[in-house]
């Protein structure tokens, strides 16, 4: 466990700040102590959990020797007892500090490498509560020969669009009270943060997950109803991008998914799609068989006449994504997945996850003895864009 020489901590943050001043720098702008702090964190470097809520209460905050001590039992009710928003304490440098211990709790929950959220859909940041993306159609093989001197053609192009489901905003609030400082319990502060943030990376997760394997029906394609994402048929533009009795035993099975696409058409050129399937989705039960069949150095295939023939393996690389909650979600370990997916799937976000410290709040103090807190947030939703880039096999 390192050890931390708070008092030194605490100097340098002050010569920092003196060093800010002269430079003129706005508020918003981390003096060097804190942009180091952070960096730190980021790094691995520094562990929250090893950083103590009370040397940094009572070194950071002015007089926060007198304050922690006001807090005893014994003064409880008492003149010497300090409740901050009332003496006007300053806790603004132990606020940036704590709040960077929770930011960086809430985003290693967010950034955990098991969830299959930011690679399985692209995020899109957007201003709207739902909104309709707009798609210029392709125009297919159209291009005319042009004798000489003759006028270019014009090009006409027709309108398509996507209908996105509404987002919604999720969140906790994070305080730290007292008590928590009194004691010195800094797991409780990066133990709540981190609660919460992996809570809500967790519910990400899993409506991310819905979407993408198609067990939400959200697909809304030119004001059509919302349709399922995988199926033998769709409005709006047929296509077929569910292959029935193809469980995942060989490179044939992927080879029969790749054929899928082949029979996929644009819905405004009848020309086939565009994609190259870069994934595969599969549940655990599937994984080590995919890496198996992906990884496998050369084929065999045995004819009627008892032949064998050798070949190197024809796949392309596929990148296996899977964890637990792919089953959790389908309920089954032998339905698979493959295509392109950060081009058939988008995160429609708000906002991304984040943590603010909320101002001095007497209210909050005198009732519940919180001496600071966050607010974790985000706000987003899932759609689907594309669902012709995917393909859906089931055993």
């Amino acid at each position: 466990m390192r050890r931390f020489d708070y008092q030194r901590m605490a100097r340098y943050f002050r010569a920092a700040e003196r060093d800010r001043s002269r430079a003129r720098l706005t508020e918003l702008e981390d003096n060097k102590f804190l942009m180091e702090f952070r960096q730190g964190l980021r790094a691995g470097e520094i562990d929250p959990h090893c950083l103590r809520i009370r040397p940094l209460f009572e070194h950071f905050v002015a007089d926060g020797y007198q304050v922690v001590a006001s807090w005893h039992p014994s003064n409880q009710g008492s003149s010497s007892y300090v409740m901050l928003s009332e003496a006007g304490v300053n806790t603004g440098a132990f606020a940036n500090i704590t709040g960077q211990v929770v930011y960086s709790a809430v985003m290693q929950e967010f950034d955990n490498p098991n969830l299959l959220a930011s690679r399985v859909a692209k995020t899109i940041p957007t201003e709207f509560d739902g909104e309709r993306i707009p798609n210029v159609t392709n125009l297919g093989d159209v291009a005319e020969s042009i004798g000489e001197g003759k006028p270019y053609p014009e090009a006409g192009v027709g309108e398509a669009w996507i209908e996105t489901p509404s987002t919604t905003k999720r969140g906790f609030i994070v305080p730290l009270t007292k008590e928590a400082v009194f004691f010195d319990r800094t797991h409780l502060l990066v133990g709540k943060a981190a609660a919460v943030a992996e809570a809500m990376a967790v519910n990400k997760e899993k409506r991310v997950l819905d979407a993408v394997l198609g067990i939400d029906t959200s697909y809304r394609r030119n004001g059509g109803v919302s349709q399922a994402t995988y199926g033998d048929s769709h409005t709006e533009g047929d296509f077929d991008n569910l292959v029935a009795s193809n469980a995942l035993v060989d490179w044939t099975d992927i080879e029969n998914a790749e054929l899928a696409f082949d029979a996929i058409t644009d819905p405004d050129t009848s020309e086939p799609v565009n994609v190259v399937p870069r994934h595969l989705i599969v549940p655990t039960a599937l994984k080590h068989t995919a890496r198996r069949i992906l990884s496998a150095t050369e084929v065999r295939e045995v004819t009627n006449s008892n032949t064998t023939t050798l070949s190197d393996n024809p796949l392309d690389s596929y990148e296996i994504l899977t964890n637990q909650y792919v089953k959790n979600r389908t309920g089954s370990a032998t339905t698979w997945f493959i295509g392109d997916f950060q081009r058939a799937f988008a995160y429609m976000e708000n906002w991304p996850a984040q943590a603010s410290q909320s101002p001095s709040n007497s209210h909050d103090e005198f009732h519940r003895d919180v001496v600071m807190q966050w607010k974790i947030t985000e706000r987003g939703a899932p759609a689907v864009i594309e669902p012709r880039f995917t393909v859906k096999c089931t055993a």
